[in-house]
């Protein structure tokens, strides 16, 4: 990349998350003149004392005044919405307005792999991830899937690959990104409390793909609402997989998963389950193939990979009865997705922040689901939906009240599923605090 040089440059890091802290120790490393502005104290801890001893500048407040015309960016907290007075003043004075994700990139320089999407990323990341190491490769990975990419990428080389999981928030910031590989898995109609429409939304997500030349390669989902016009914007070479379709390097054919003509494996074989997750595996696979994995690494990988923690999530299996933990999905494709992934009699824990959302646009997957147990702000949206159903349900306060109902109501051959087909904030600070206290109080019920 090597794109920004922050040397000299007067920065301002606004949030004090791991992300910010990240930000600016590799400012301070690139020789930037940083000041940090947080809306609340700063804990006393080693990154802040070697900072503060090293010069840079802390601002026990987020005032809008403290930014000024004499500053050349701002770097934010990804999370930190663009309508906050502070971000707001960078853009009345024209200061670029970044994420950690731009200072890293400016100094790497090595093979770049990136993911972003509305659903499945990090699934998908994480198949990469594990099929280039099962194939010998050295990869570094970061980005949403949990660690600052500016942790990470100052022992980087040209030699390595940085394999990227990015957000739409963190690809707003990252202006100048090109990467080697890029991948958008799909795209639905999400985050708009803060992008403001789809449009914004998706303008978000093609910034992964923005500034690829012709030698650089975009995957993308035949299958996807928004490919036909990414296919005419990008100049980067595509290549698609379908779940649908057979004329694509990555698809299926029959009870086979395919890569390149080849019958990679037969379907049976793979351990992730849901027709999303066949999604998740065919992206997978067509990135991994374009980055020189050898096919039986990918094999070894889908043979063996059980999924990501609060991403339709198998748990345990208790006198017949198999449970998962789906506390990601905050949306309601999400949840719909899980809710076909079972043909099974489905105990179904659902519930959340209430963001104006129709919830009635699931009464079609509710098929398979013989009860319902609703919980958070969206309880009796859940509640009309199970009704409009015809199906039994059990109002109950939060995720901990769900989980013993739930394990008196499943019988053998029953699948119970937290999917809450909505964000976490009403009762929880995220979603894995969400799906943590599922599987505690699923233990602590069944004895285990």
């Amino acid at each position: 990349m090597a794109i920004q040089d922050f040397s000299n440059k007067k920065v301002m890091v606004f949030g004090w998350a791991r992300s910010g802290k990240a930000a600016a120790q590799r400012l301070f490393e690139l020789g930037a003149q940083v000041t940090v502005a947080n809306g609340g104290e700063f804990k006393d801890e080693a990154v802040y004392r070697k900072l503060l001893a090293a010069g840079v500048i802390f601002i026990n407040h987020d005032d809008a005044a403290s930014l000024n015309k004499t500053f050349d960016y701002l770097v934010k907290n990804p999370g930190i919405n663009y309508e906050t007075a502070l971000v707001k003043r960078a853009v009345q004075l024209n200061i670029p307005i970044l994420t950690e994700v731009a200072v890293a990139l400016s100094s790497f320089e090595g093979r770049l792999i990136a993911v972003t999407g509305s659903n499945g990323k990090t699934t998908t990341t994480s198949l990469i991830r594990d099929m280039l190491k099962s194939d010998g490769q050295k990869v570094t990975t970061a980005g949403n899937i949990g660690i600052p990419v500016c942790e990470v990428v100052k022992d980087l080389t040209v030699d390595d690959t940085l394999l990227l999981e990015l957000s739409s928030f963190q690809l707003m910031g990252t202006p100048d990104i090109r990467p080697d590989i890029a991948l958008i898995t799909n795209i639905f109609a999400n985050h708009l409390d803060y992008h403001g429409t789809r449009e914004n939304y998706v303008a978000a997500k093609f910034q992964l793909t923005k500034n690829q030349t012709a030698d650089q390669l975009l995957v993308l989902n035949a299958d996807g609402q928004d490919t036909t016009d990414f296919i005419k914007r990008t100049q980067a070479k595509v290549i698609e997989f379908s779940r649908t379709q057979s004329k694509y390097m990555a698809r299926t054919e029959g009870v086979n998963l395919v890569i390149s003509d080849h019958n990679l494996m037969p379907l049976t074989d793979v351990k992730l389950v849901g027709p999303h997750n066949l999604e998740n595996i065919l992206a997978a696979i067509t990135v991994a193939k374009l980055a020189g994995v050898h096919e039986a690494a990918m094999r070894q990988v889908l043979e063996m990979f059980g999924g990501v923690a609060h991403r339709l999530q198998y748990i345990l299996t208790a006198k017949g009865v198999a449970f998962y933990n789906d506390s990601k999905a905050t949306d309601i494709e999400a949840t719909q997705t899980a809710l076909n992934s079972f043909q099974q009699p489905t105990i179904w824990l659902a519930g959340g922040l209430d963001r104006g959302d129709d919830l009635m646009r699931l009464l079609p997957n509710l098929t398979h689901v013989k009860a319902v147990i609703a919980f958070g702000e969206t309880q009796q949206k859940i509640v009309a939906v199970a009704r409009a159903a015809n199906k039994p349900v059990i109002s109950v306060t939060d995720v901990e009240k769900a989980v013993p109902v739930a394990v008196k109501l499943a019988v053998t051959g029953d699948i119970v599923l937290l999917s809450p087909a909505a964000a976490s904030w009403d009762q929880y600070k995220n979603f894995e605090v969400r799906g943590d206290s599922y599987v505690a109080e699923l233990k602590k019920e069944l004895g285990l």
